[in-house]
């Protein structure tokens, strides 16, 4: 696809007026796990039932067990011939298994003859939803978001809604979750009104002095009439349009926005459009659509362009669970992960490898990330036993067509993903698929193009698989670059996912060497950032790649933070349970290697990071390497005030290029600095690290001091201990335990180990190469929160949190 112009658009659906109703079902949930019984639908004791709020994931909560996910598998994506034991895939968290969930409702605003919609953002996984003891329906996929239309169903009063949730073994690759893991509302409105997901904005023309928004509203109901009004981020009104004709129940508008302001990763800038729709003089529904205004290209030869500027993808993968939180959607977590993400330059995000949550979209249009909105990891032919193959020819269709409907009017959204090394890149069936799949992209949204991750390059040269995309991906397969460059017609290559470094956050392995699948006894890899997986590279192979040639149009990183399950290369090695690809770890502290992108993506500040650690106690006198990992191209090294020397980054490898290295390097105890010199060789900025003694006190520093009392959201406070000098003790593995008292609750614990055993919900955990994370979240009341996090021999800190309405 050459030349090909794509132009949008924005976002959410945010009702307001009386019109339209929109309650979301986020609390008086009684849950119970066990055997499937229709008897769980109505007038059943629920008594002693577990009470819970939505979204809630059961399985997070542990205990951790191998026999949960143990296989005798050969994992085909990974390379392998041989079958051999896997534990840690999925987890080791209890997901599989049938559970219910009952909610008992009222909505005083509902009157008989109102439209009313059940809208499930995600359930993990195969619903079946029955309202008032009778089914209404269910849907398959535990990622797509489906709704049903219960207007027939609902009741004056109380309403009883039940959900019968089942997770089968060997039905994922990694932890999926368990439960209603997104949002669950009701939207009641006149049915005279605008269909679920029924707006899509777009920006066909678009230049300095004006930009031409293009609305497209299906909508229900005859003899009506719309009025469309754009509004600035500011509130402004800047234009609206009145229209009475309908085509195919679909009105189409055209807007003139003058002097627009584009949407960009460095300018978020967000316009809102409210649509009203109107039956004479009355006021029918009223809906709000968050957009922005926003040019994209994609060419050969040059590759892609935001707002006619080129620039390529910054990214890194993510899997949709949020560490010690499970898969149960938050946005302060999902916030703070973006936040991470931006001061290391991300500027992209790829839903791996599924429909992402409404709330992260919703975020990367307001702090500024392109995203790749992936759709599925099987098609017809599975990678697991019970994996999404079974549901493919029923559900592919309509799970499309939700996710582009549902998402469509997002700014940050720039392509599609129609799948993720599916088996089925081999042979022709294949490639009717991924055209089949593909022109029901297009047909739903002609704007945007598509692309697929493909680890089977050579087949997908030779049966014309890579060919037909929009977008070629190439999952790793750095070697085949050049070659399917000058095969696939396309002009271009996206690297759609690299690297699969793998490391553990603190962690340093010696001798110092580039090595493959790499084991250590205490299930441990390397954090000099030289350990990778048998299909990947490290990522300074990418990093010429995207450096050098203009084709290559960009980078998603496997991954942006470490995960739960897919323990490579441990997945043999009980007690290994979630993995170590991450750039930061599980609990988003960074890694080494977060410096490492740092240094080459975030090119408006300062980055100067040194590595190893200096606490090497029985290492006096052994070669000790050290990386620095910065913006600058040269520095020197000191160890106790010794010229070490000057390195600068050259072309001499891969490595050479984008780090410095000292290798020769003997430990001995004290004080390591490094001085970066700019290009006459002076003196810049400096850093030191130092030899610290035993932990003695407990430091605590949040992401924030001030969070809202809503009962949902989240301080991350990074719990550290320090020597009695205040240095920092790398090392250190003390058992801590967390108190909170006031208006607030203890929510979690996390220590980035990928071994640990430590239940996340539980108010201990032991420090993990010096530092974990601990979570206190809000209640539904405004006040102090105190957390109080003691150790057993160390001196002990407070914090004090502020929750405000």
């Amino acid at each position: 696809m050459k030349h090909l112009k794509y132009l949008l658009l924005i976002f959410s659906i945010i009702s307001s007026a009386q019109q339209r109703i929109v309650k979301e079902l986020d609390t008086n949930w009684k849950f119970q796990k066990g055997k499937s019984s229709e008897a769980y639908q109505v007038n059943f004791n629920d008594s002693n039932w577990e009470q819970v709020n939505v979204p809630h994931d059961w399985a997070i909560y542990g205990p951790f067990d191998k026999e949960v996910d143990k296989q005798t598998v050969a994992i085909i994506q990974n390379g392998e011939e041989v079958a051999s034991e896997k534990t840690g895939r999925t987890g080791s968290l209890p997901h599989i298994g049938t559970a219910w969930y009952r909610n008992k409702f009222m909505i005083p605003e509902y009157e008989k003859g109102k439209k009313v919609i059940l809208l499930f953002e995600g359930v993990m996984s195969e619903p079946k939803v029955y309202l008032n003891g009778k089914k209404i329906g269910e849907w398959a996929y535990g990622y797509s978001y489906f709704y049903f239309d219960i207007s027939n169903f609902i009741e004056e009063g109380e309403n009883t809604l039940a959900v019968e949730v089942s997770n089968p073994a060997f039905a994922s690759r990694w932890y999926p979750g368990a439960g209603l893991y997104r949002k669950v509302s009701v939207i009641v409105k006149n049915k005279e009104s605008i269909n679920q997901w029924g707006t899509f904005i777009t920006t066909p023309f678009i230049n300095n002095e004006l930009a031409k928004v293009n609305i497209k509203t299906k909508t229900s109901g005859e003899n009506i009439q719309l009025i469309t009004t754009i509004f600035n981020a500011e509130g402004t009104k800047v234009n609206s349009e009145k229209s009475t004709i309908k085509f195919n129940n679909e009105f189409d508008q055209n807007i003139k926005v003058k002097n627009p302001i584009v949407w960009s990763p460095e300018n978020p800038y967000l316009y809102t459009a409210v649509s009203q729709l109107y039956e004479g003089d009355i006021l029918k529904d009223e809906v709000s659509t968050r957009f922005g205004i926003r040019e994209i290209k994609y060419e050969a030869n040059k590759g892609f362009s935001l707002n006619g500027e080129i620039r390529k993808f910054k990214g890194v993968c993510l899997h949709h669970d949020l560490g010690p939180l499970g898969t149960a959607v938050n946005k302060a977590a999902l916030r703070r992960q973006l936040t991470i993400l931006k001061d290391m330059g991300c500027n992209a995000i790829r839903s791996s490898h599924n429909m992402p949550s409404l709330e992260q979209l919703e975020l990367c249009d307001e702090m500024g990330f392109l995203f790749l909105a992936e759709s599925f990891d099987e098609w017809a032919k599975p990678k697991v036993e019970n994996g999404y193959n079974r549901f493919f020819e029923e559900y592919a269709e309509k799970d499309v067509v939700n996710l582009v409907h549902a998402t469509r009017n997002h700014p940050s959204i720039v392509m599609w993903s129609a799948g993720n090394e599916v088996p089925d890149q081999w042979g022709s069936e294949g490639v009717k698929r991924a055209k089949w799949l593909q022109d029901i992209f297009h047909r739903e949204d002609p704007t945007r193009p598509v692309t697929v991750g493909m680890d089977q390059v050579k087949a997908t040269m030779e049966s014309g698989f890579g060919a037909l995309l929009d977008i070629p991906g190439l999952n790793y397969r750095v070697h085949l670059y050049e070659e399917a460059f000058d095969k696939f017609p396309q002009g271009f290559i996206l690297g759609s996912e690299t690297a699969s470094t793998v490391s553990s956050r603190g962690i340093y392995k010696f001798p110092v060497e580039k090595l493959s699948m790499k084991q250590y006894s205490d299930f441990q890899s390397s954090s000099y950032d030289l350990e990778y997986c048998s299909w990947s590279n490290l990522p300074d192979e990418d990093f010429v790649l995207q450096d050098d040639k203009p084709w290559v149009i960009g980078e998603f990183v496997w991954t942006g933070f470490d995960y739960l399950g897919e323990p490579t290369p441990y997945d043999e090695s009980w007690p290994s349970r979630s993995s170590y690809f991450g750039i930061s770890d599980l609990a988003g502290l960074p890694k080494d290697r977060f410096y490492l992108y740092r240094s080459r993506w975030n090119t408006t500040d300062e980055t100067l990071h040194i590595l190893p650690h200096w606490n090497w106690k029985g290492r006096e006198g052994e070669k000790t390497p050290i990386f620095v990992y910065t913006n600058y191209n040269s520095a020197e090294l000191f160890v106790n005030g010794k010229s070490m020397g000057v390195q600068k980054k050259n072309n001499s490898t891969s490595q050479n290029r984008y780090r410095l290295m000292w290798m020769d390097v003997n430990y001995e105890p004290g004080t390591l600095k490094v001085v970066a010199l700019n290009e006459e060789g002076e003196p810049v900025a400096e850093k030191e690290i130092k030899t610290a003694g035993k932990p003695y006190k407990i430091v605590l520093n949040p992401d924030k001091k001030t969070i809202n009392a809503d009962g949902k959201d989240i301080v991350f406070v990074e719990v550290s201990v320090v020597d009695k000098k205040g240095n920092p003790c790398p090392t250190a593995t003390n058992q801590l335990k967390f108190k909170v008292k006031g208006k607030g609750v203890y929510r979690a614990a996390c220590n980035g180990d990928a071994t640990s055993l430590e239940l996340f919900h539980l108010p201990t955990m032991k420090l993990f190469s010096g530092k974990l994370v601990v979570l206190v979240q809000s209640i539904d009341e405004a006040g102090s929160i105190n957390l109080q996090v003691t150790g057993k021999g160390l001196k002990s800190a407070k914090l004090d949190i502020n929750s405000t309405d």
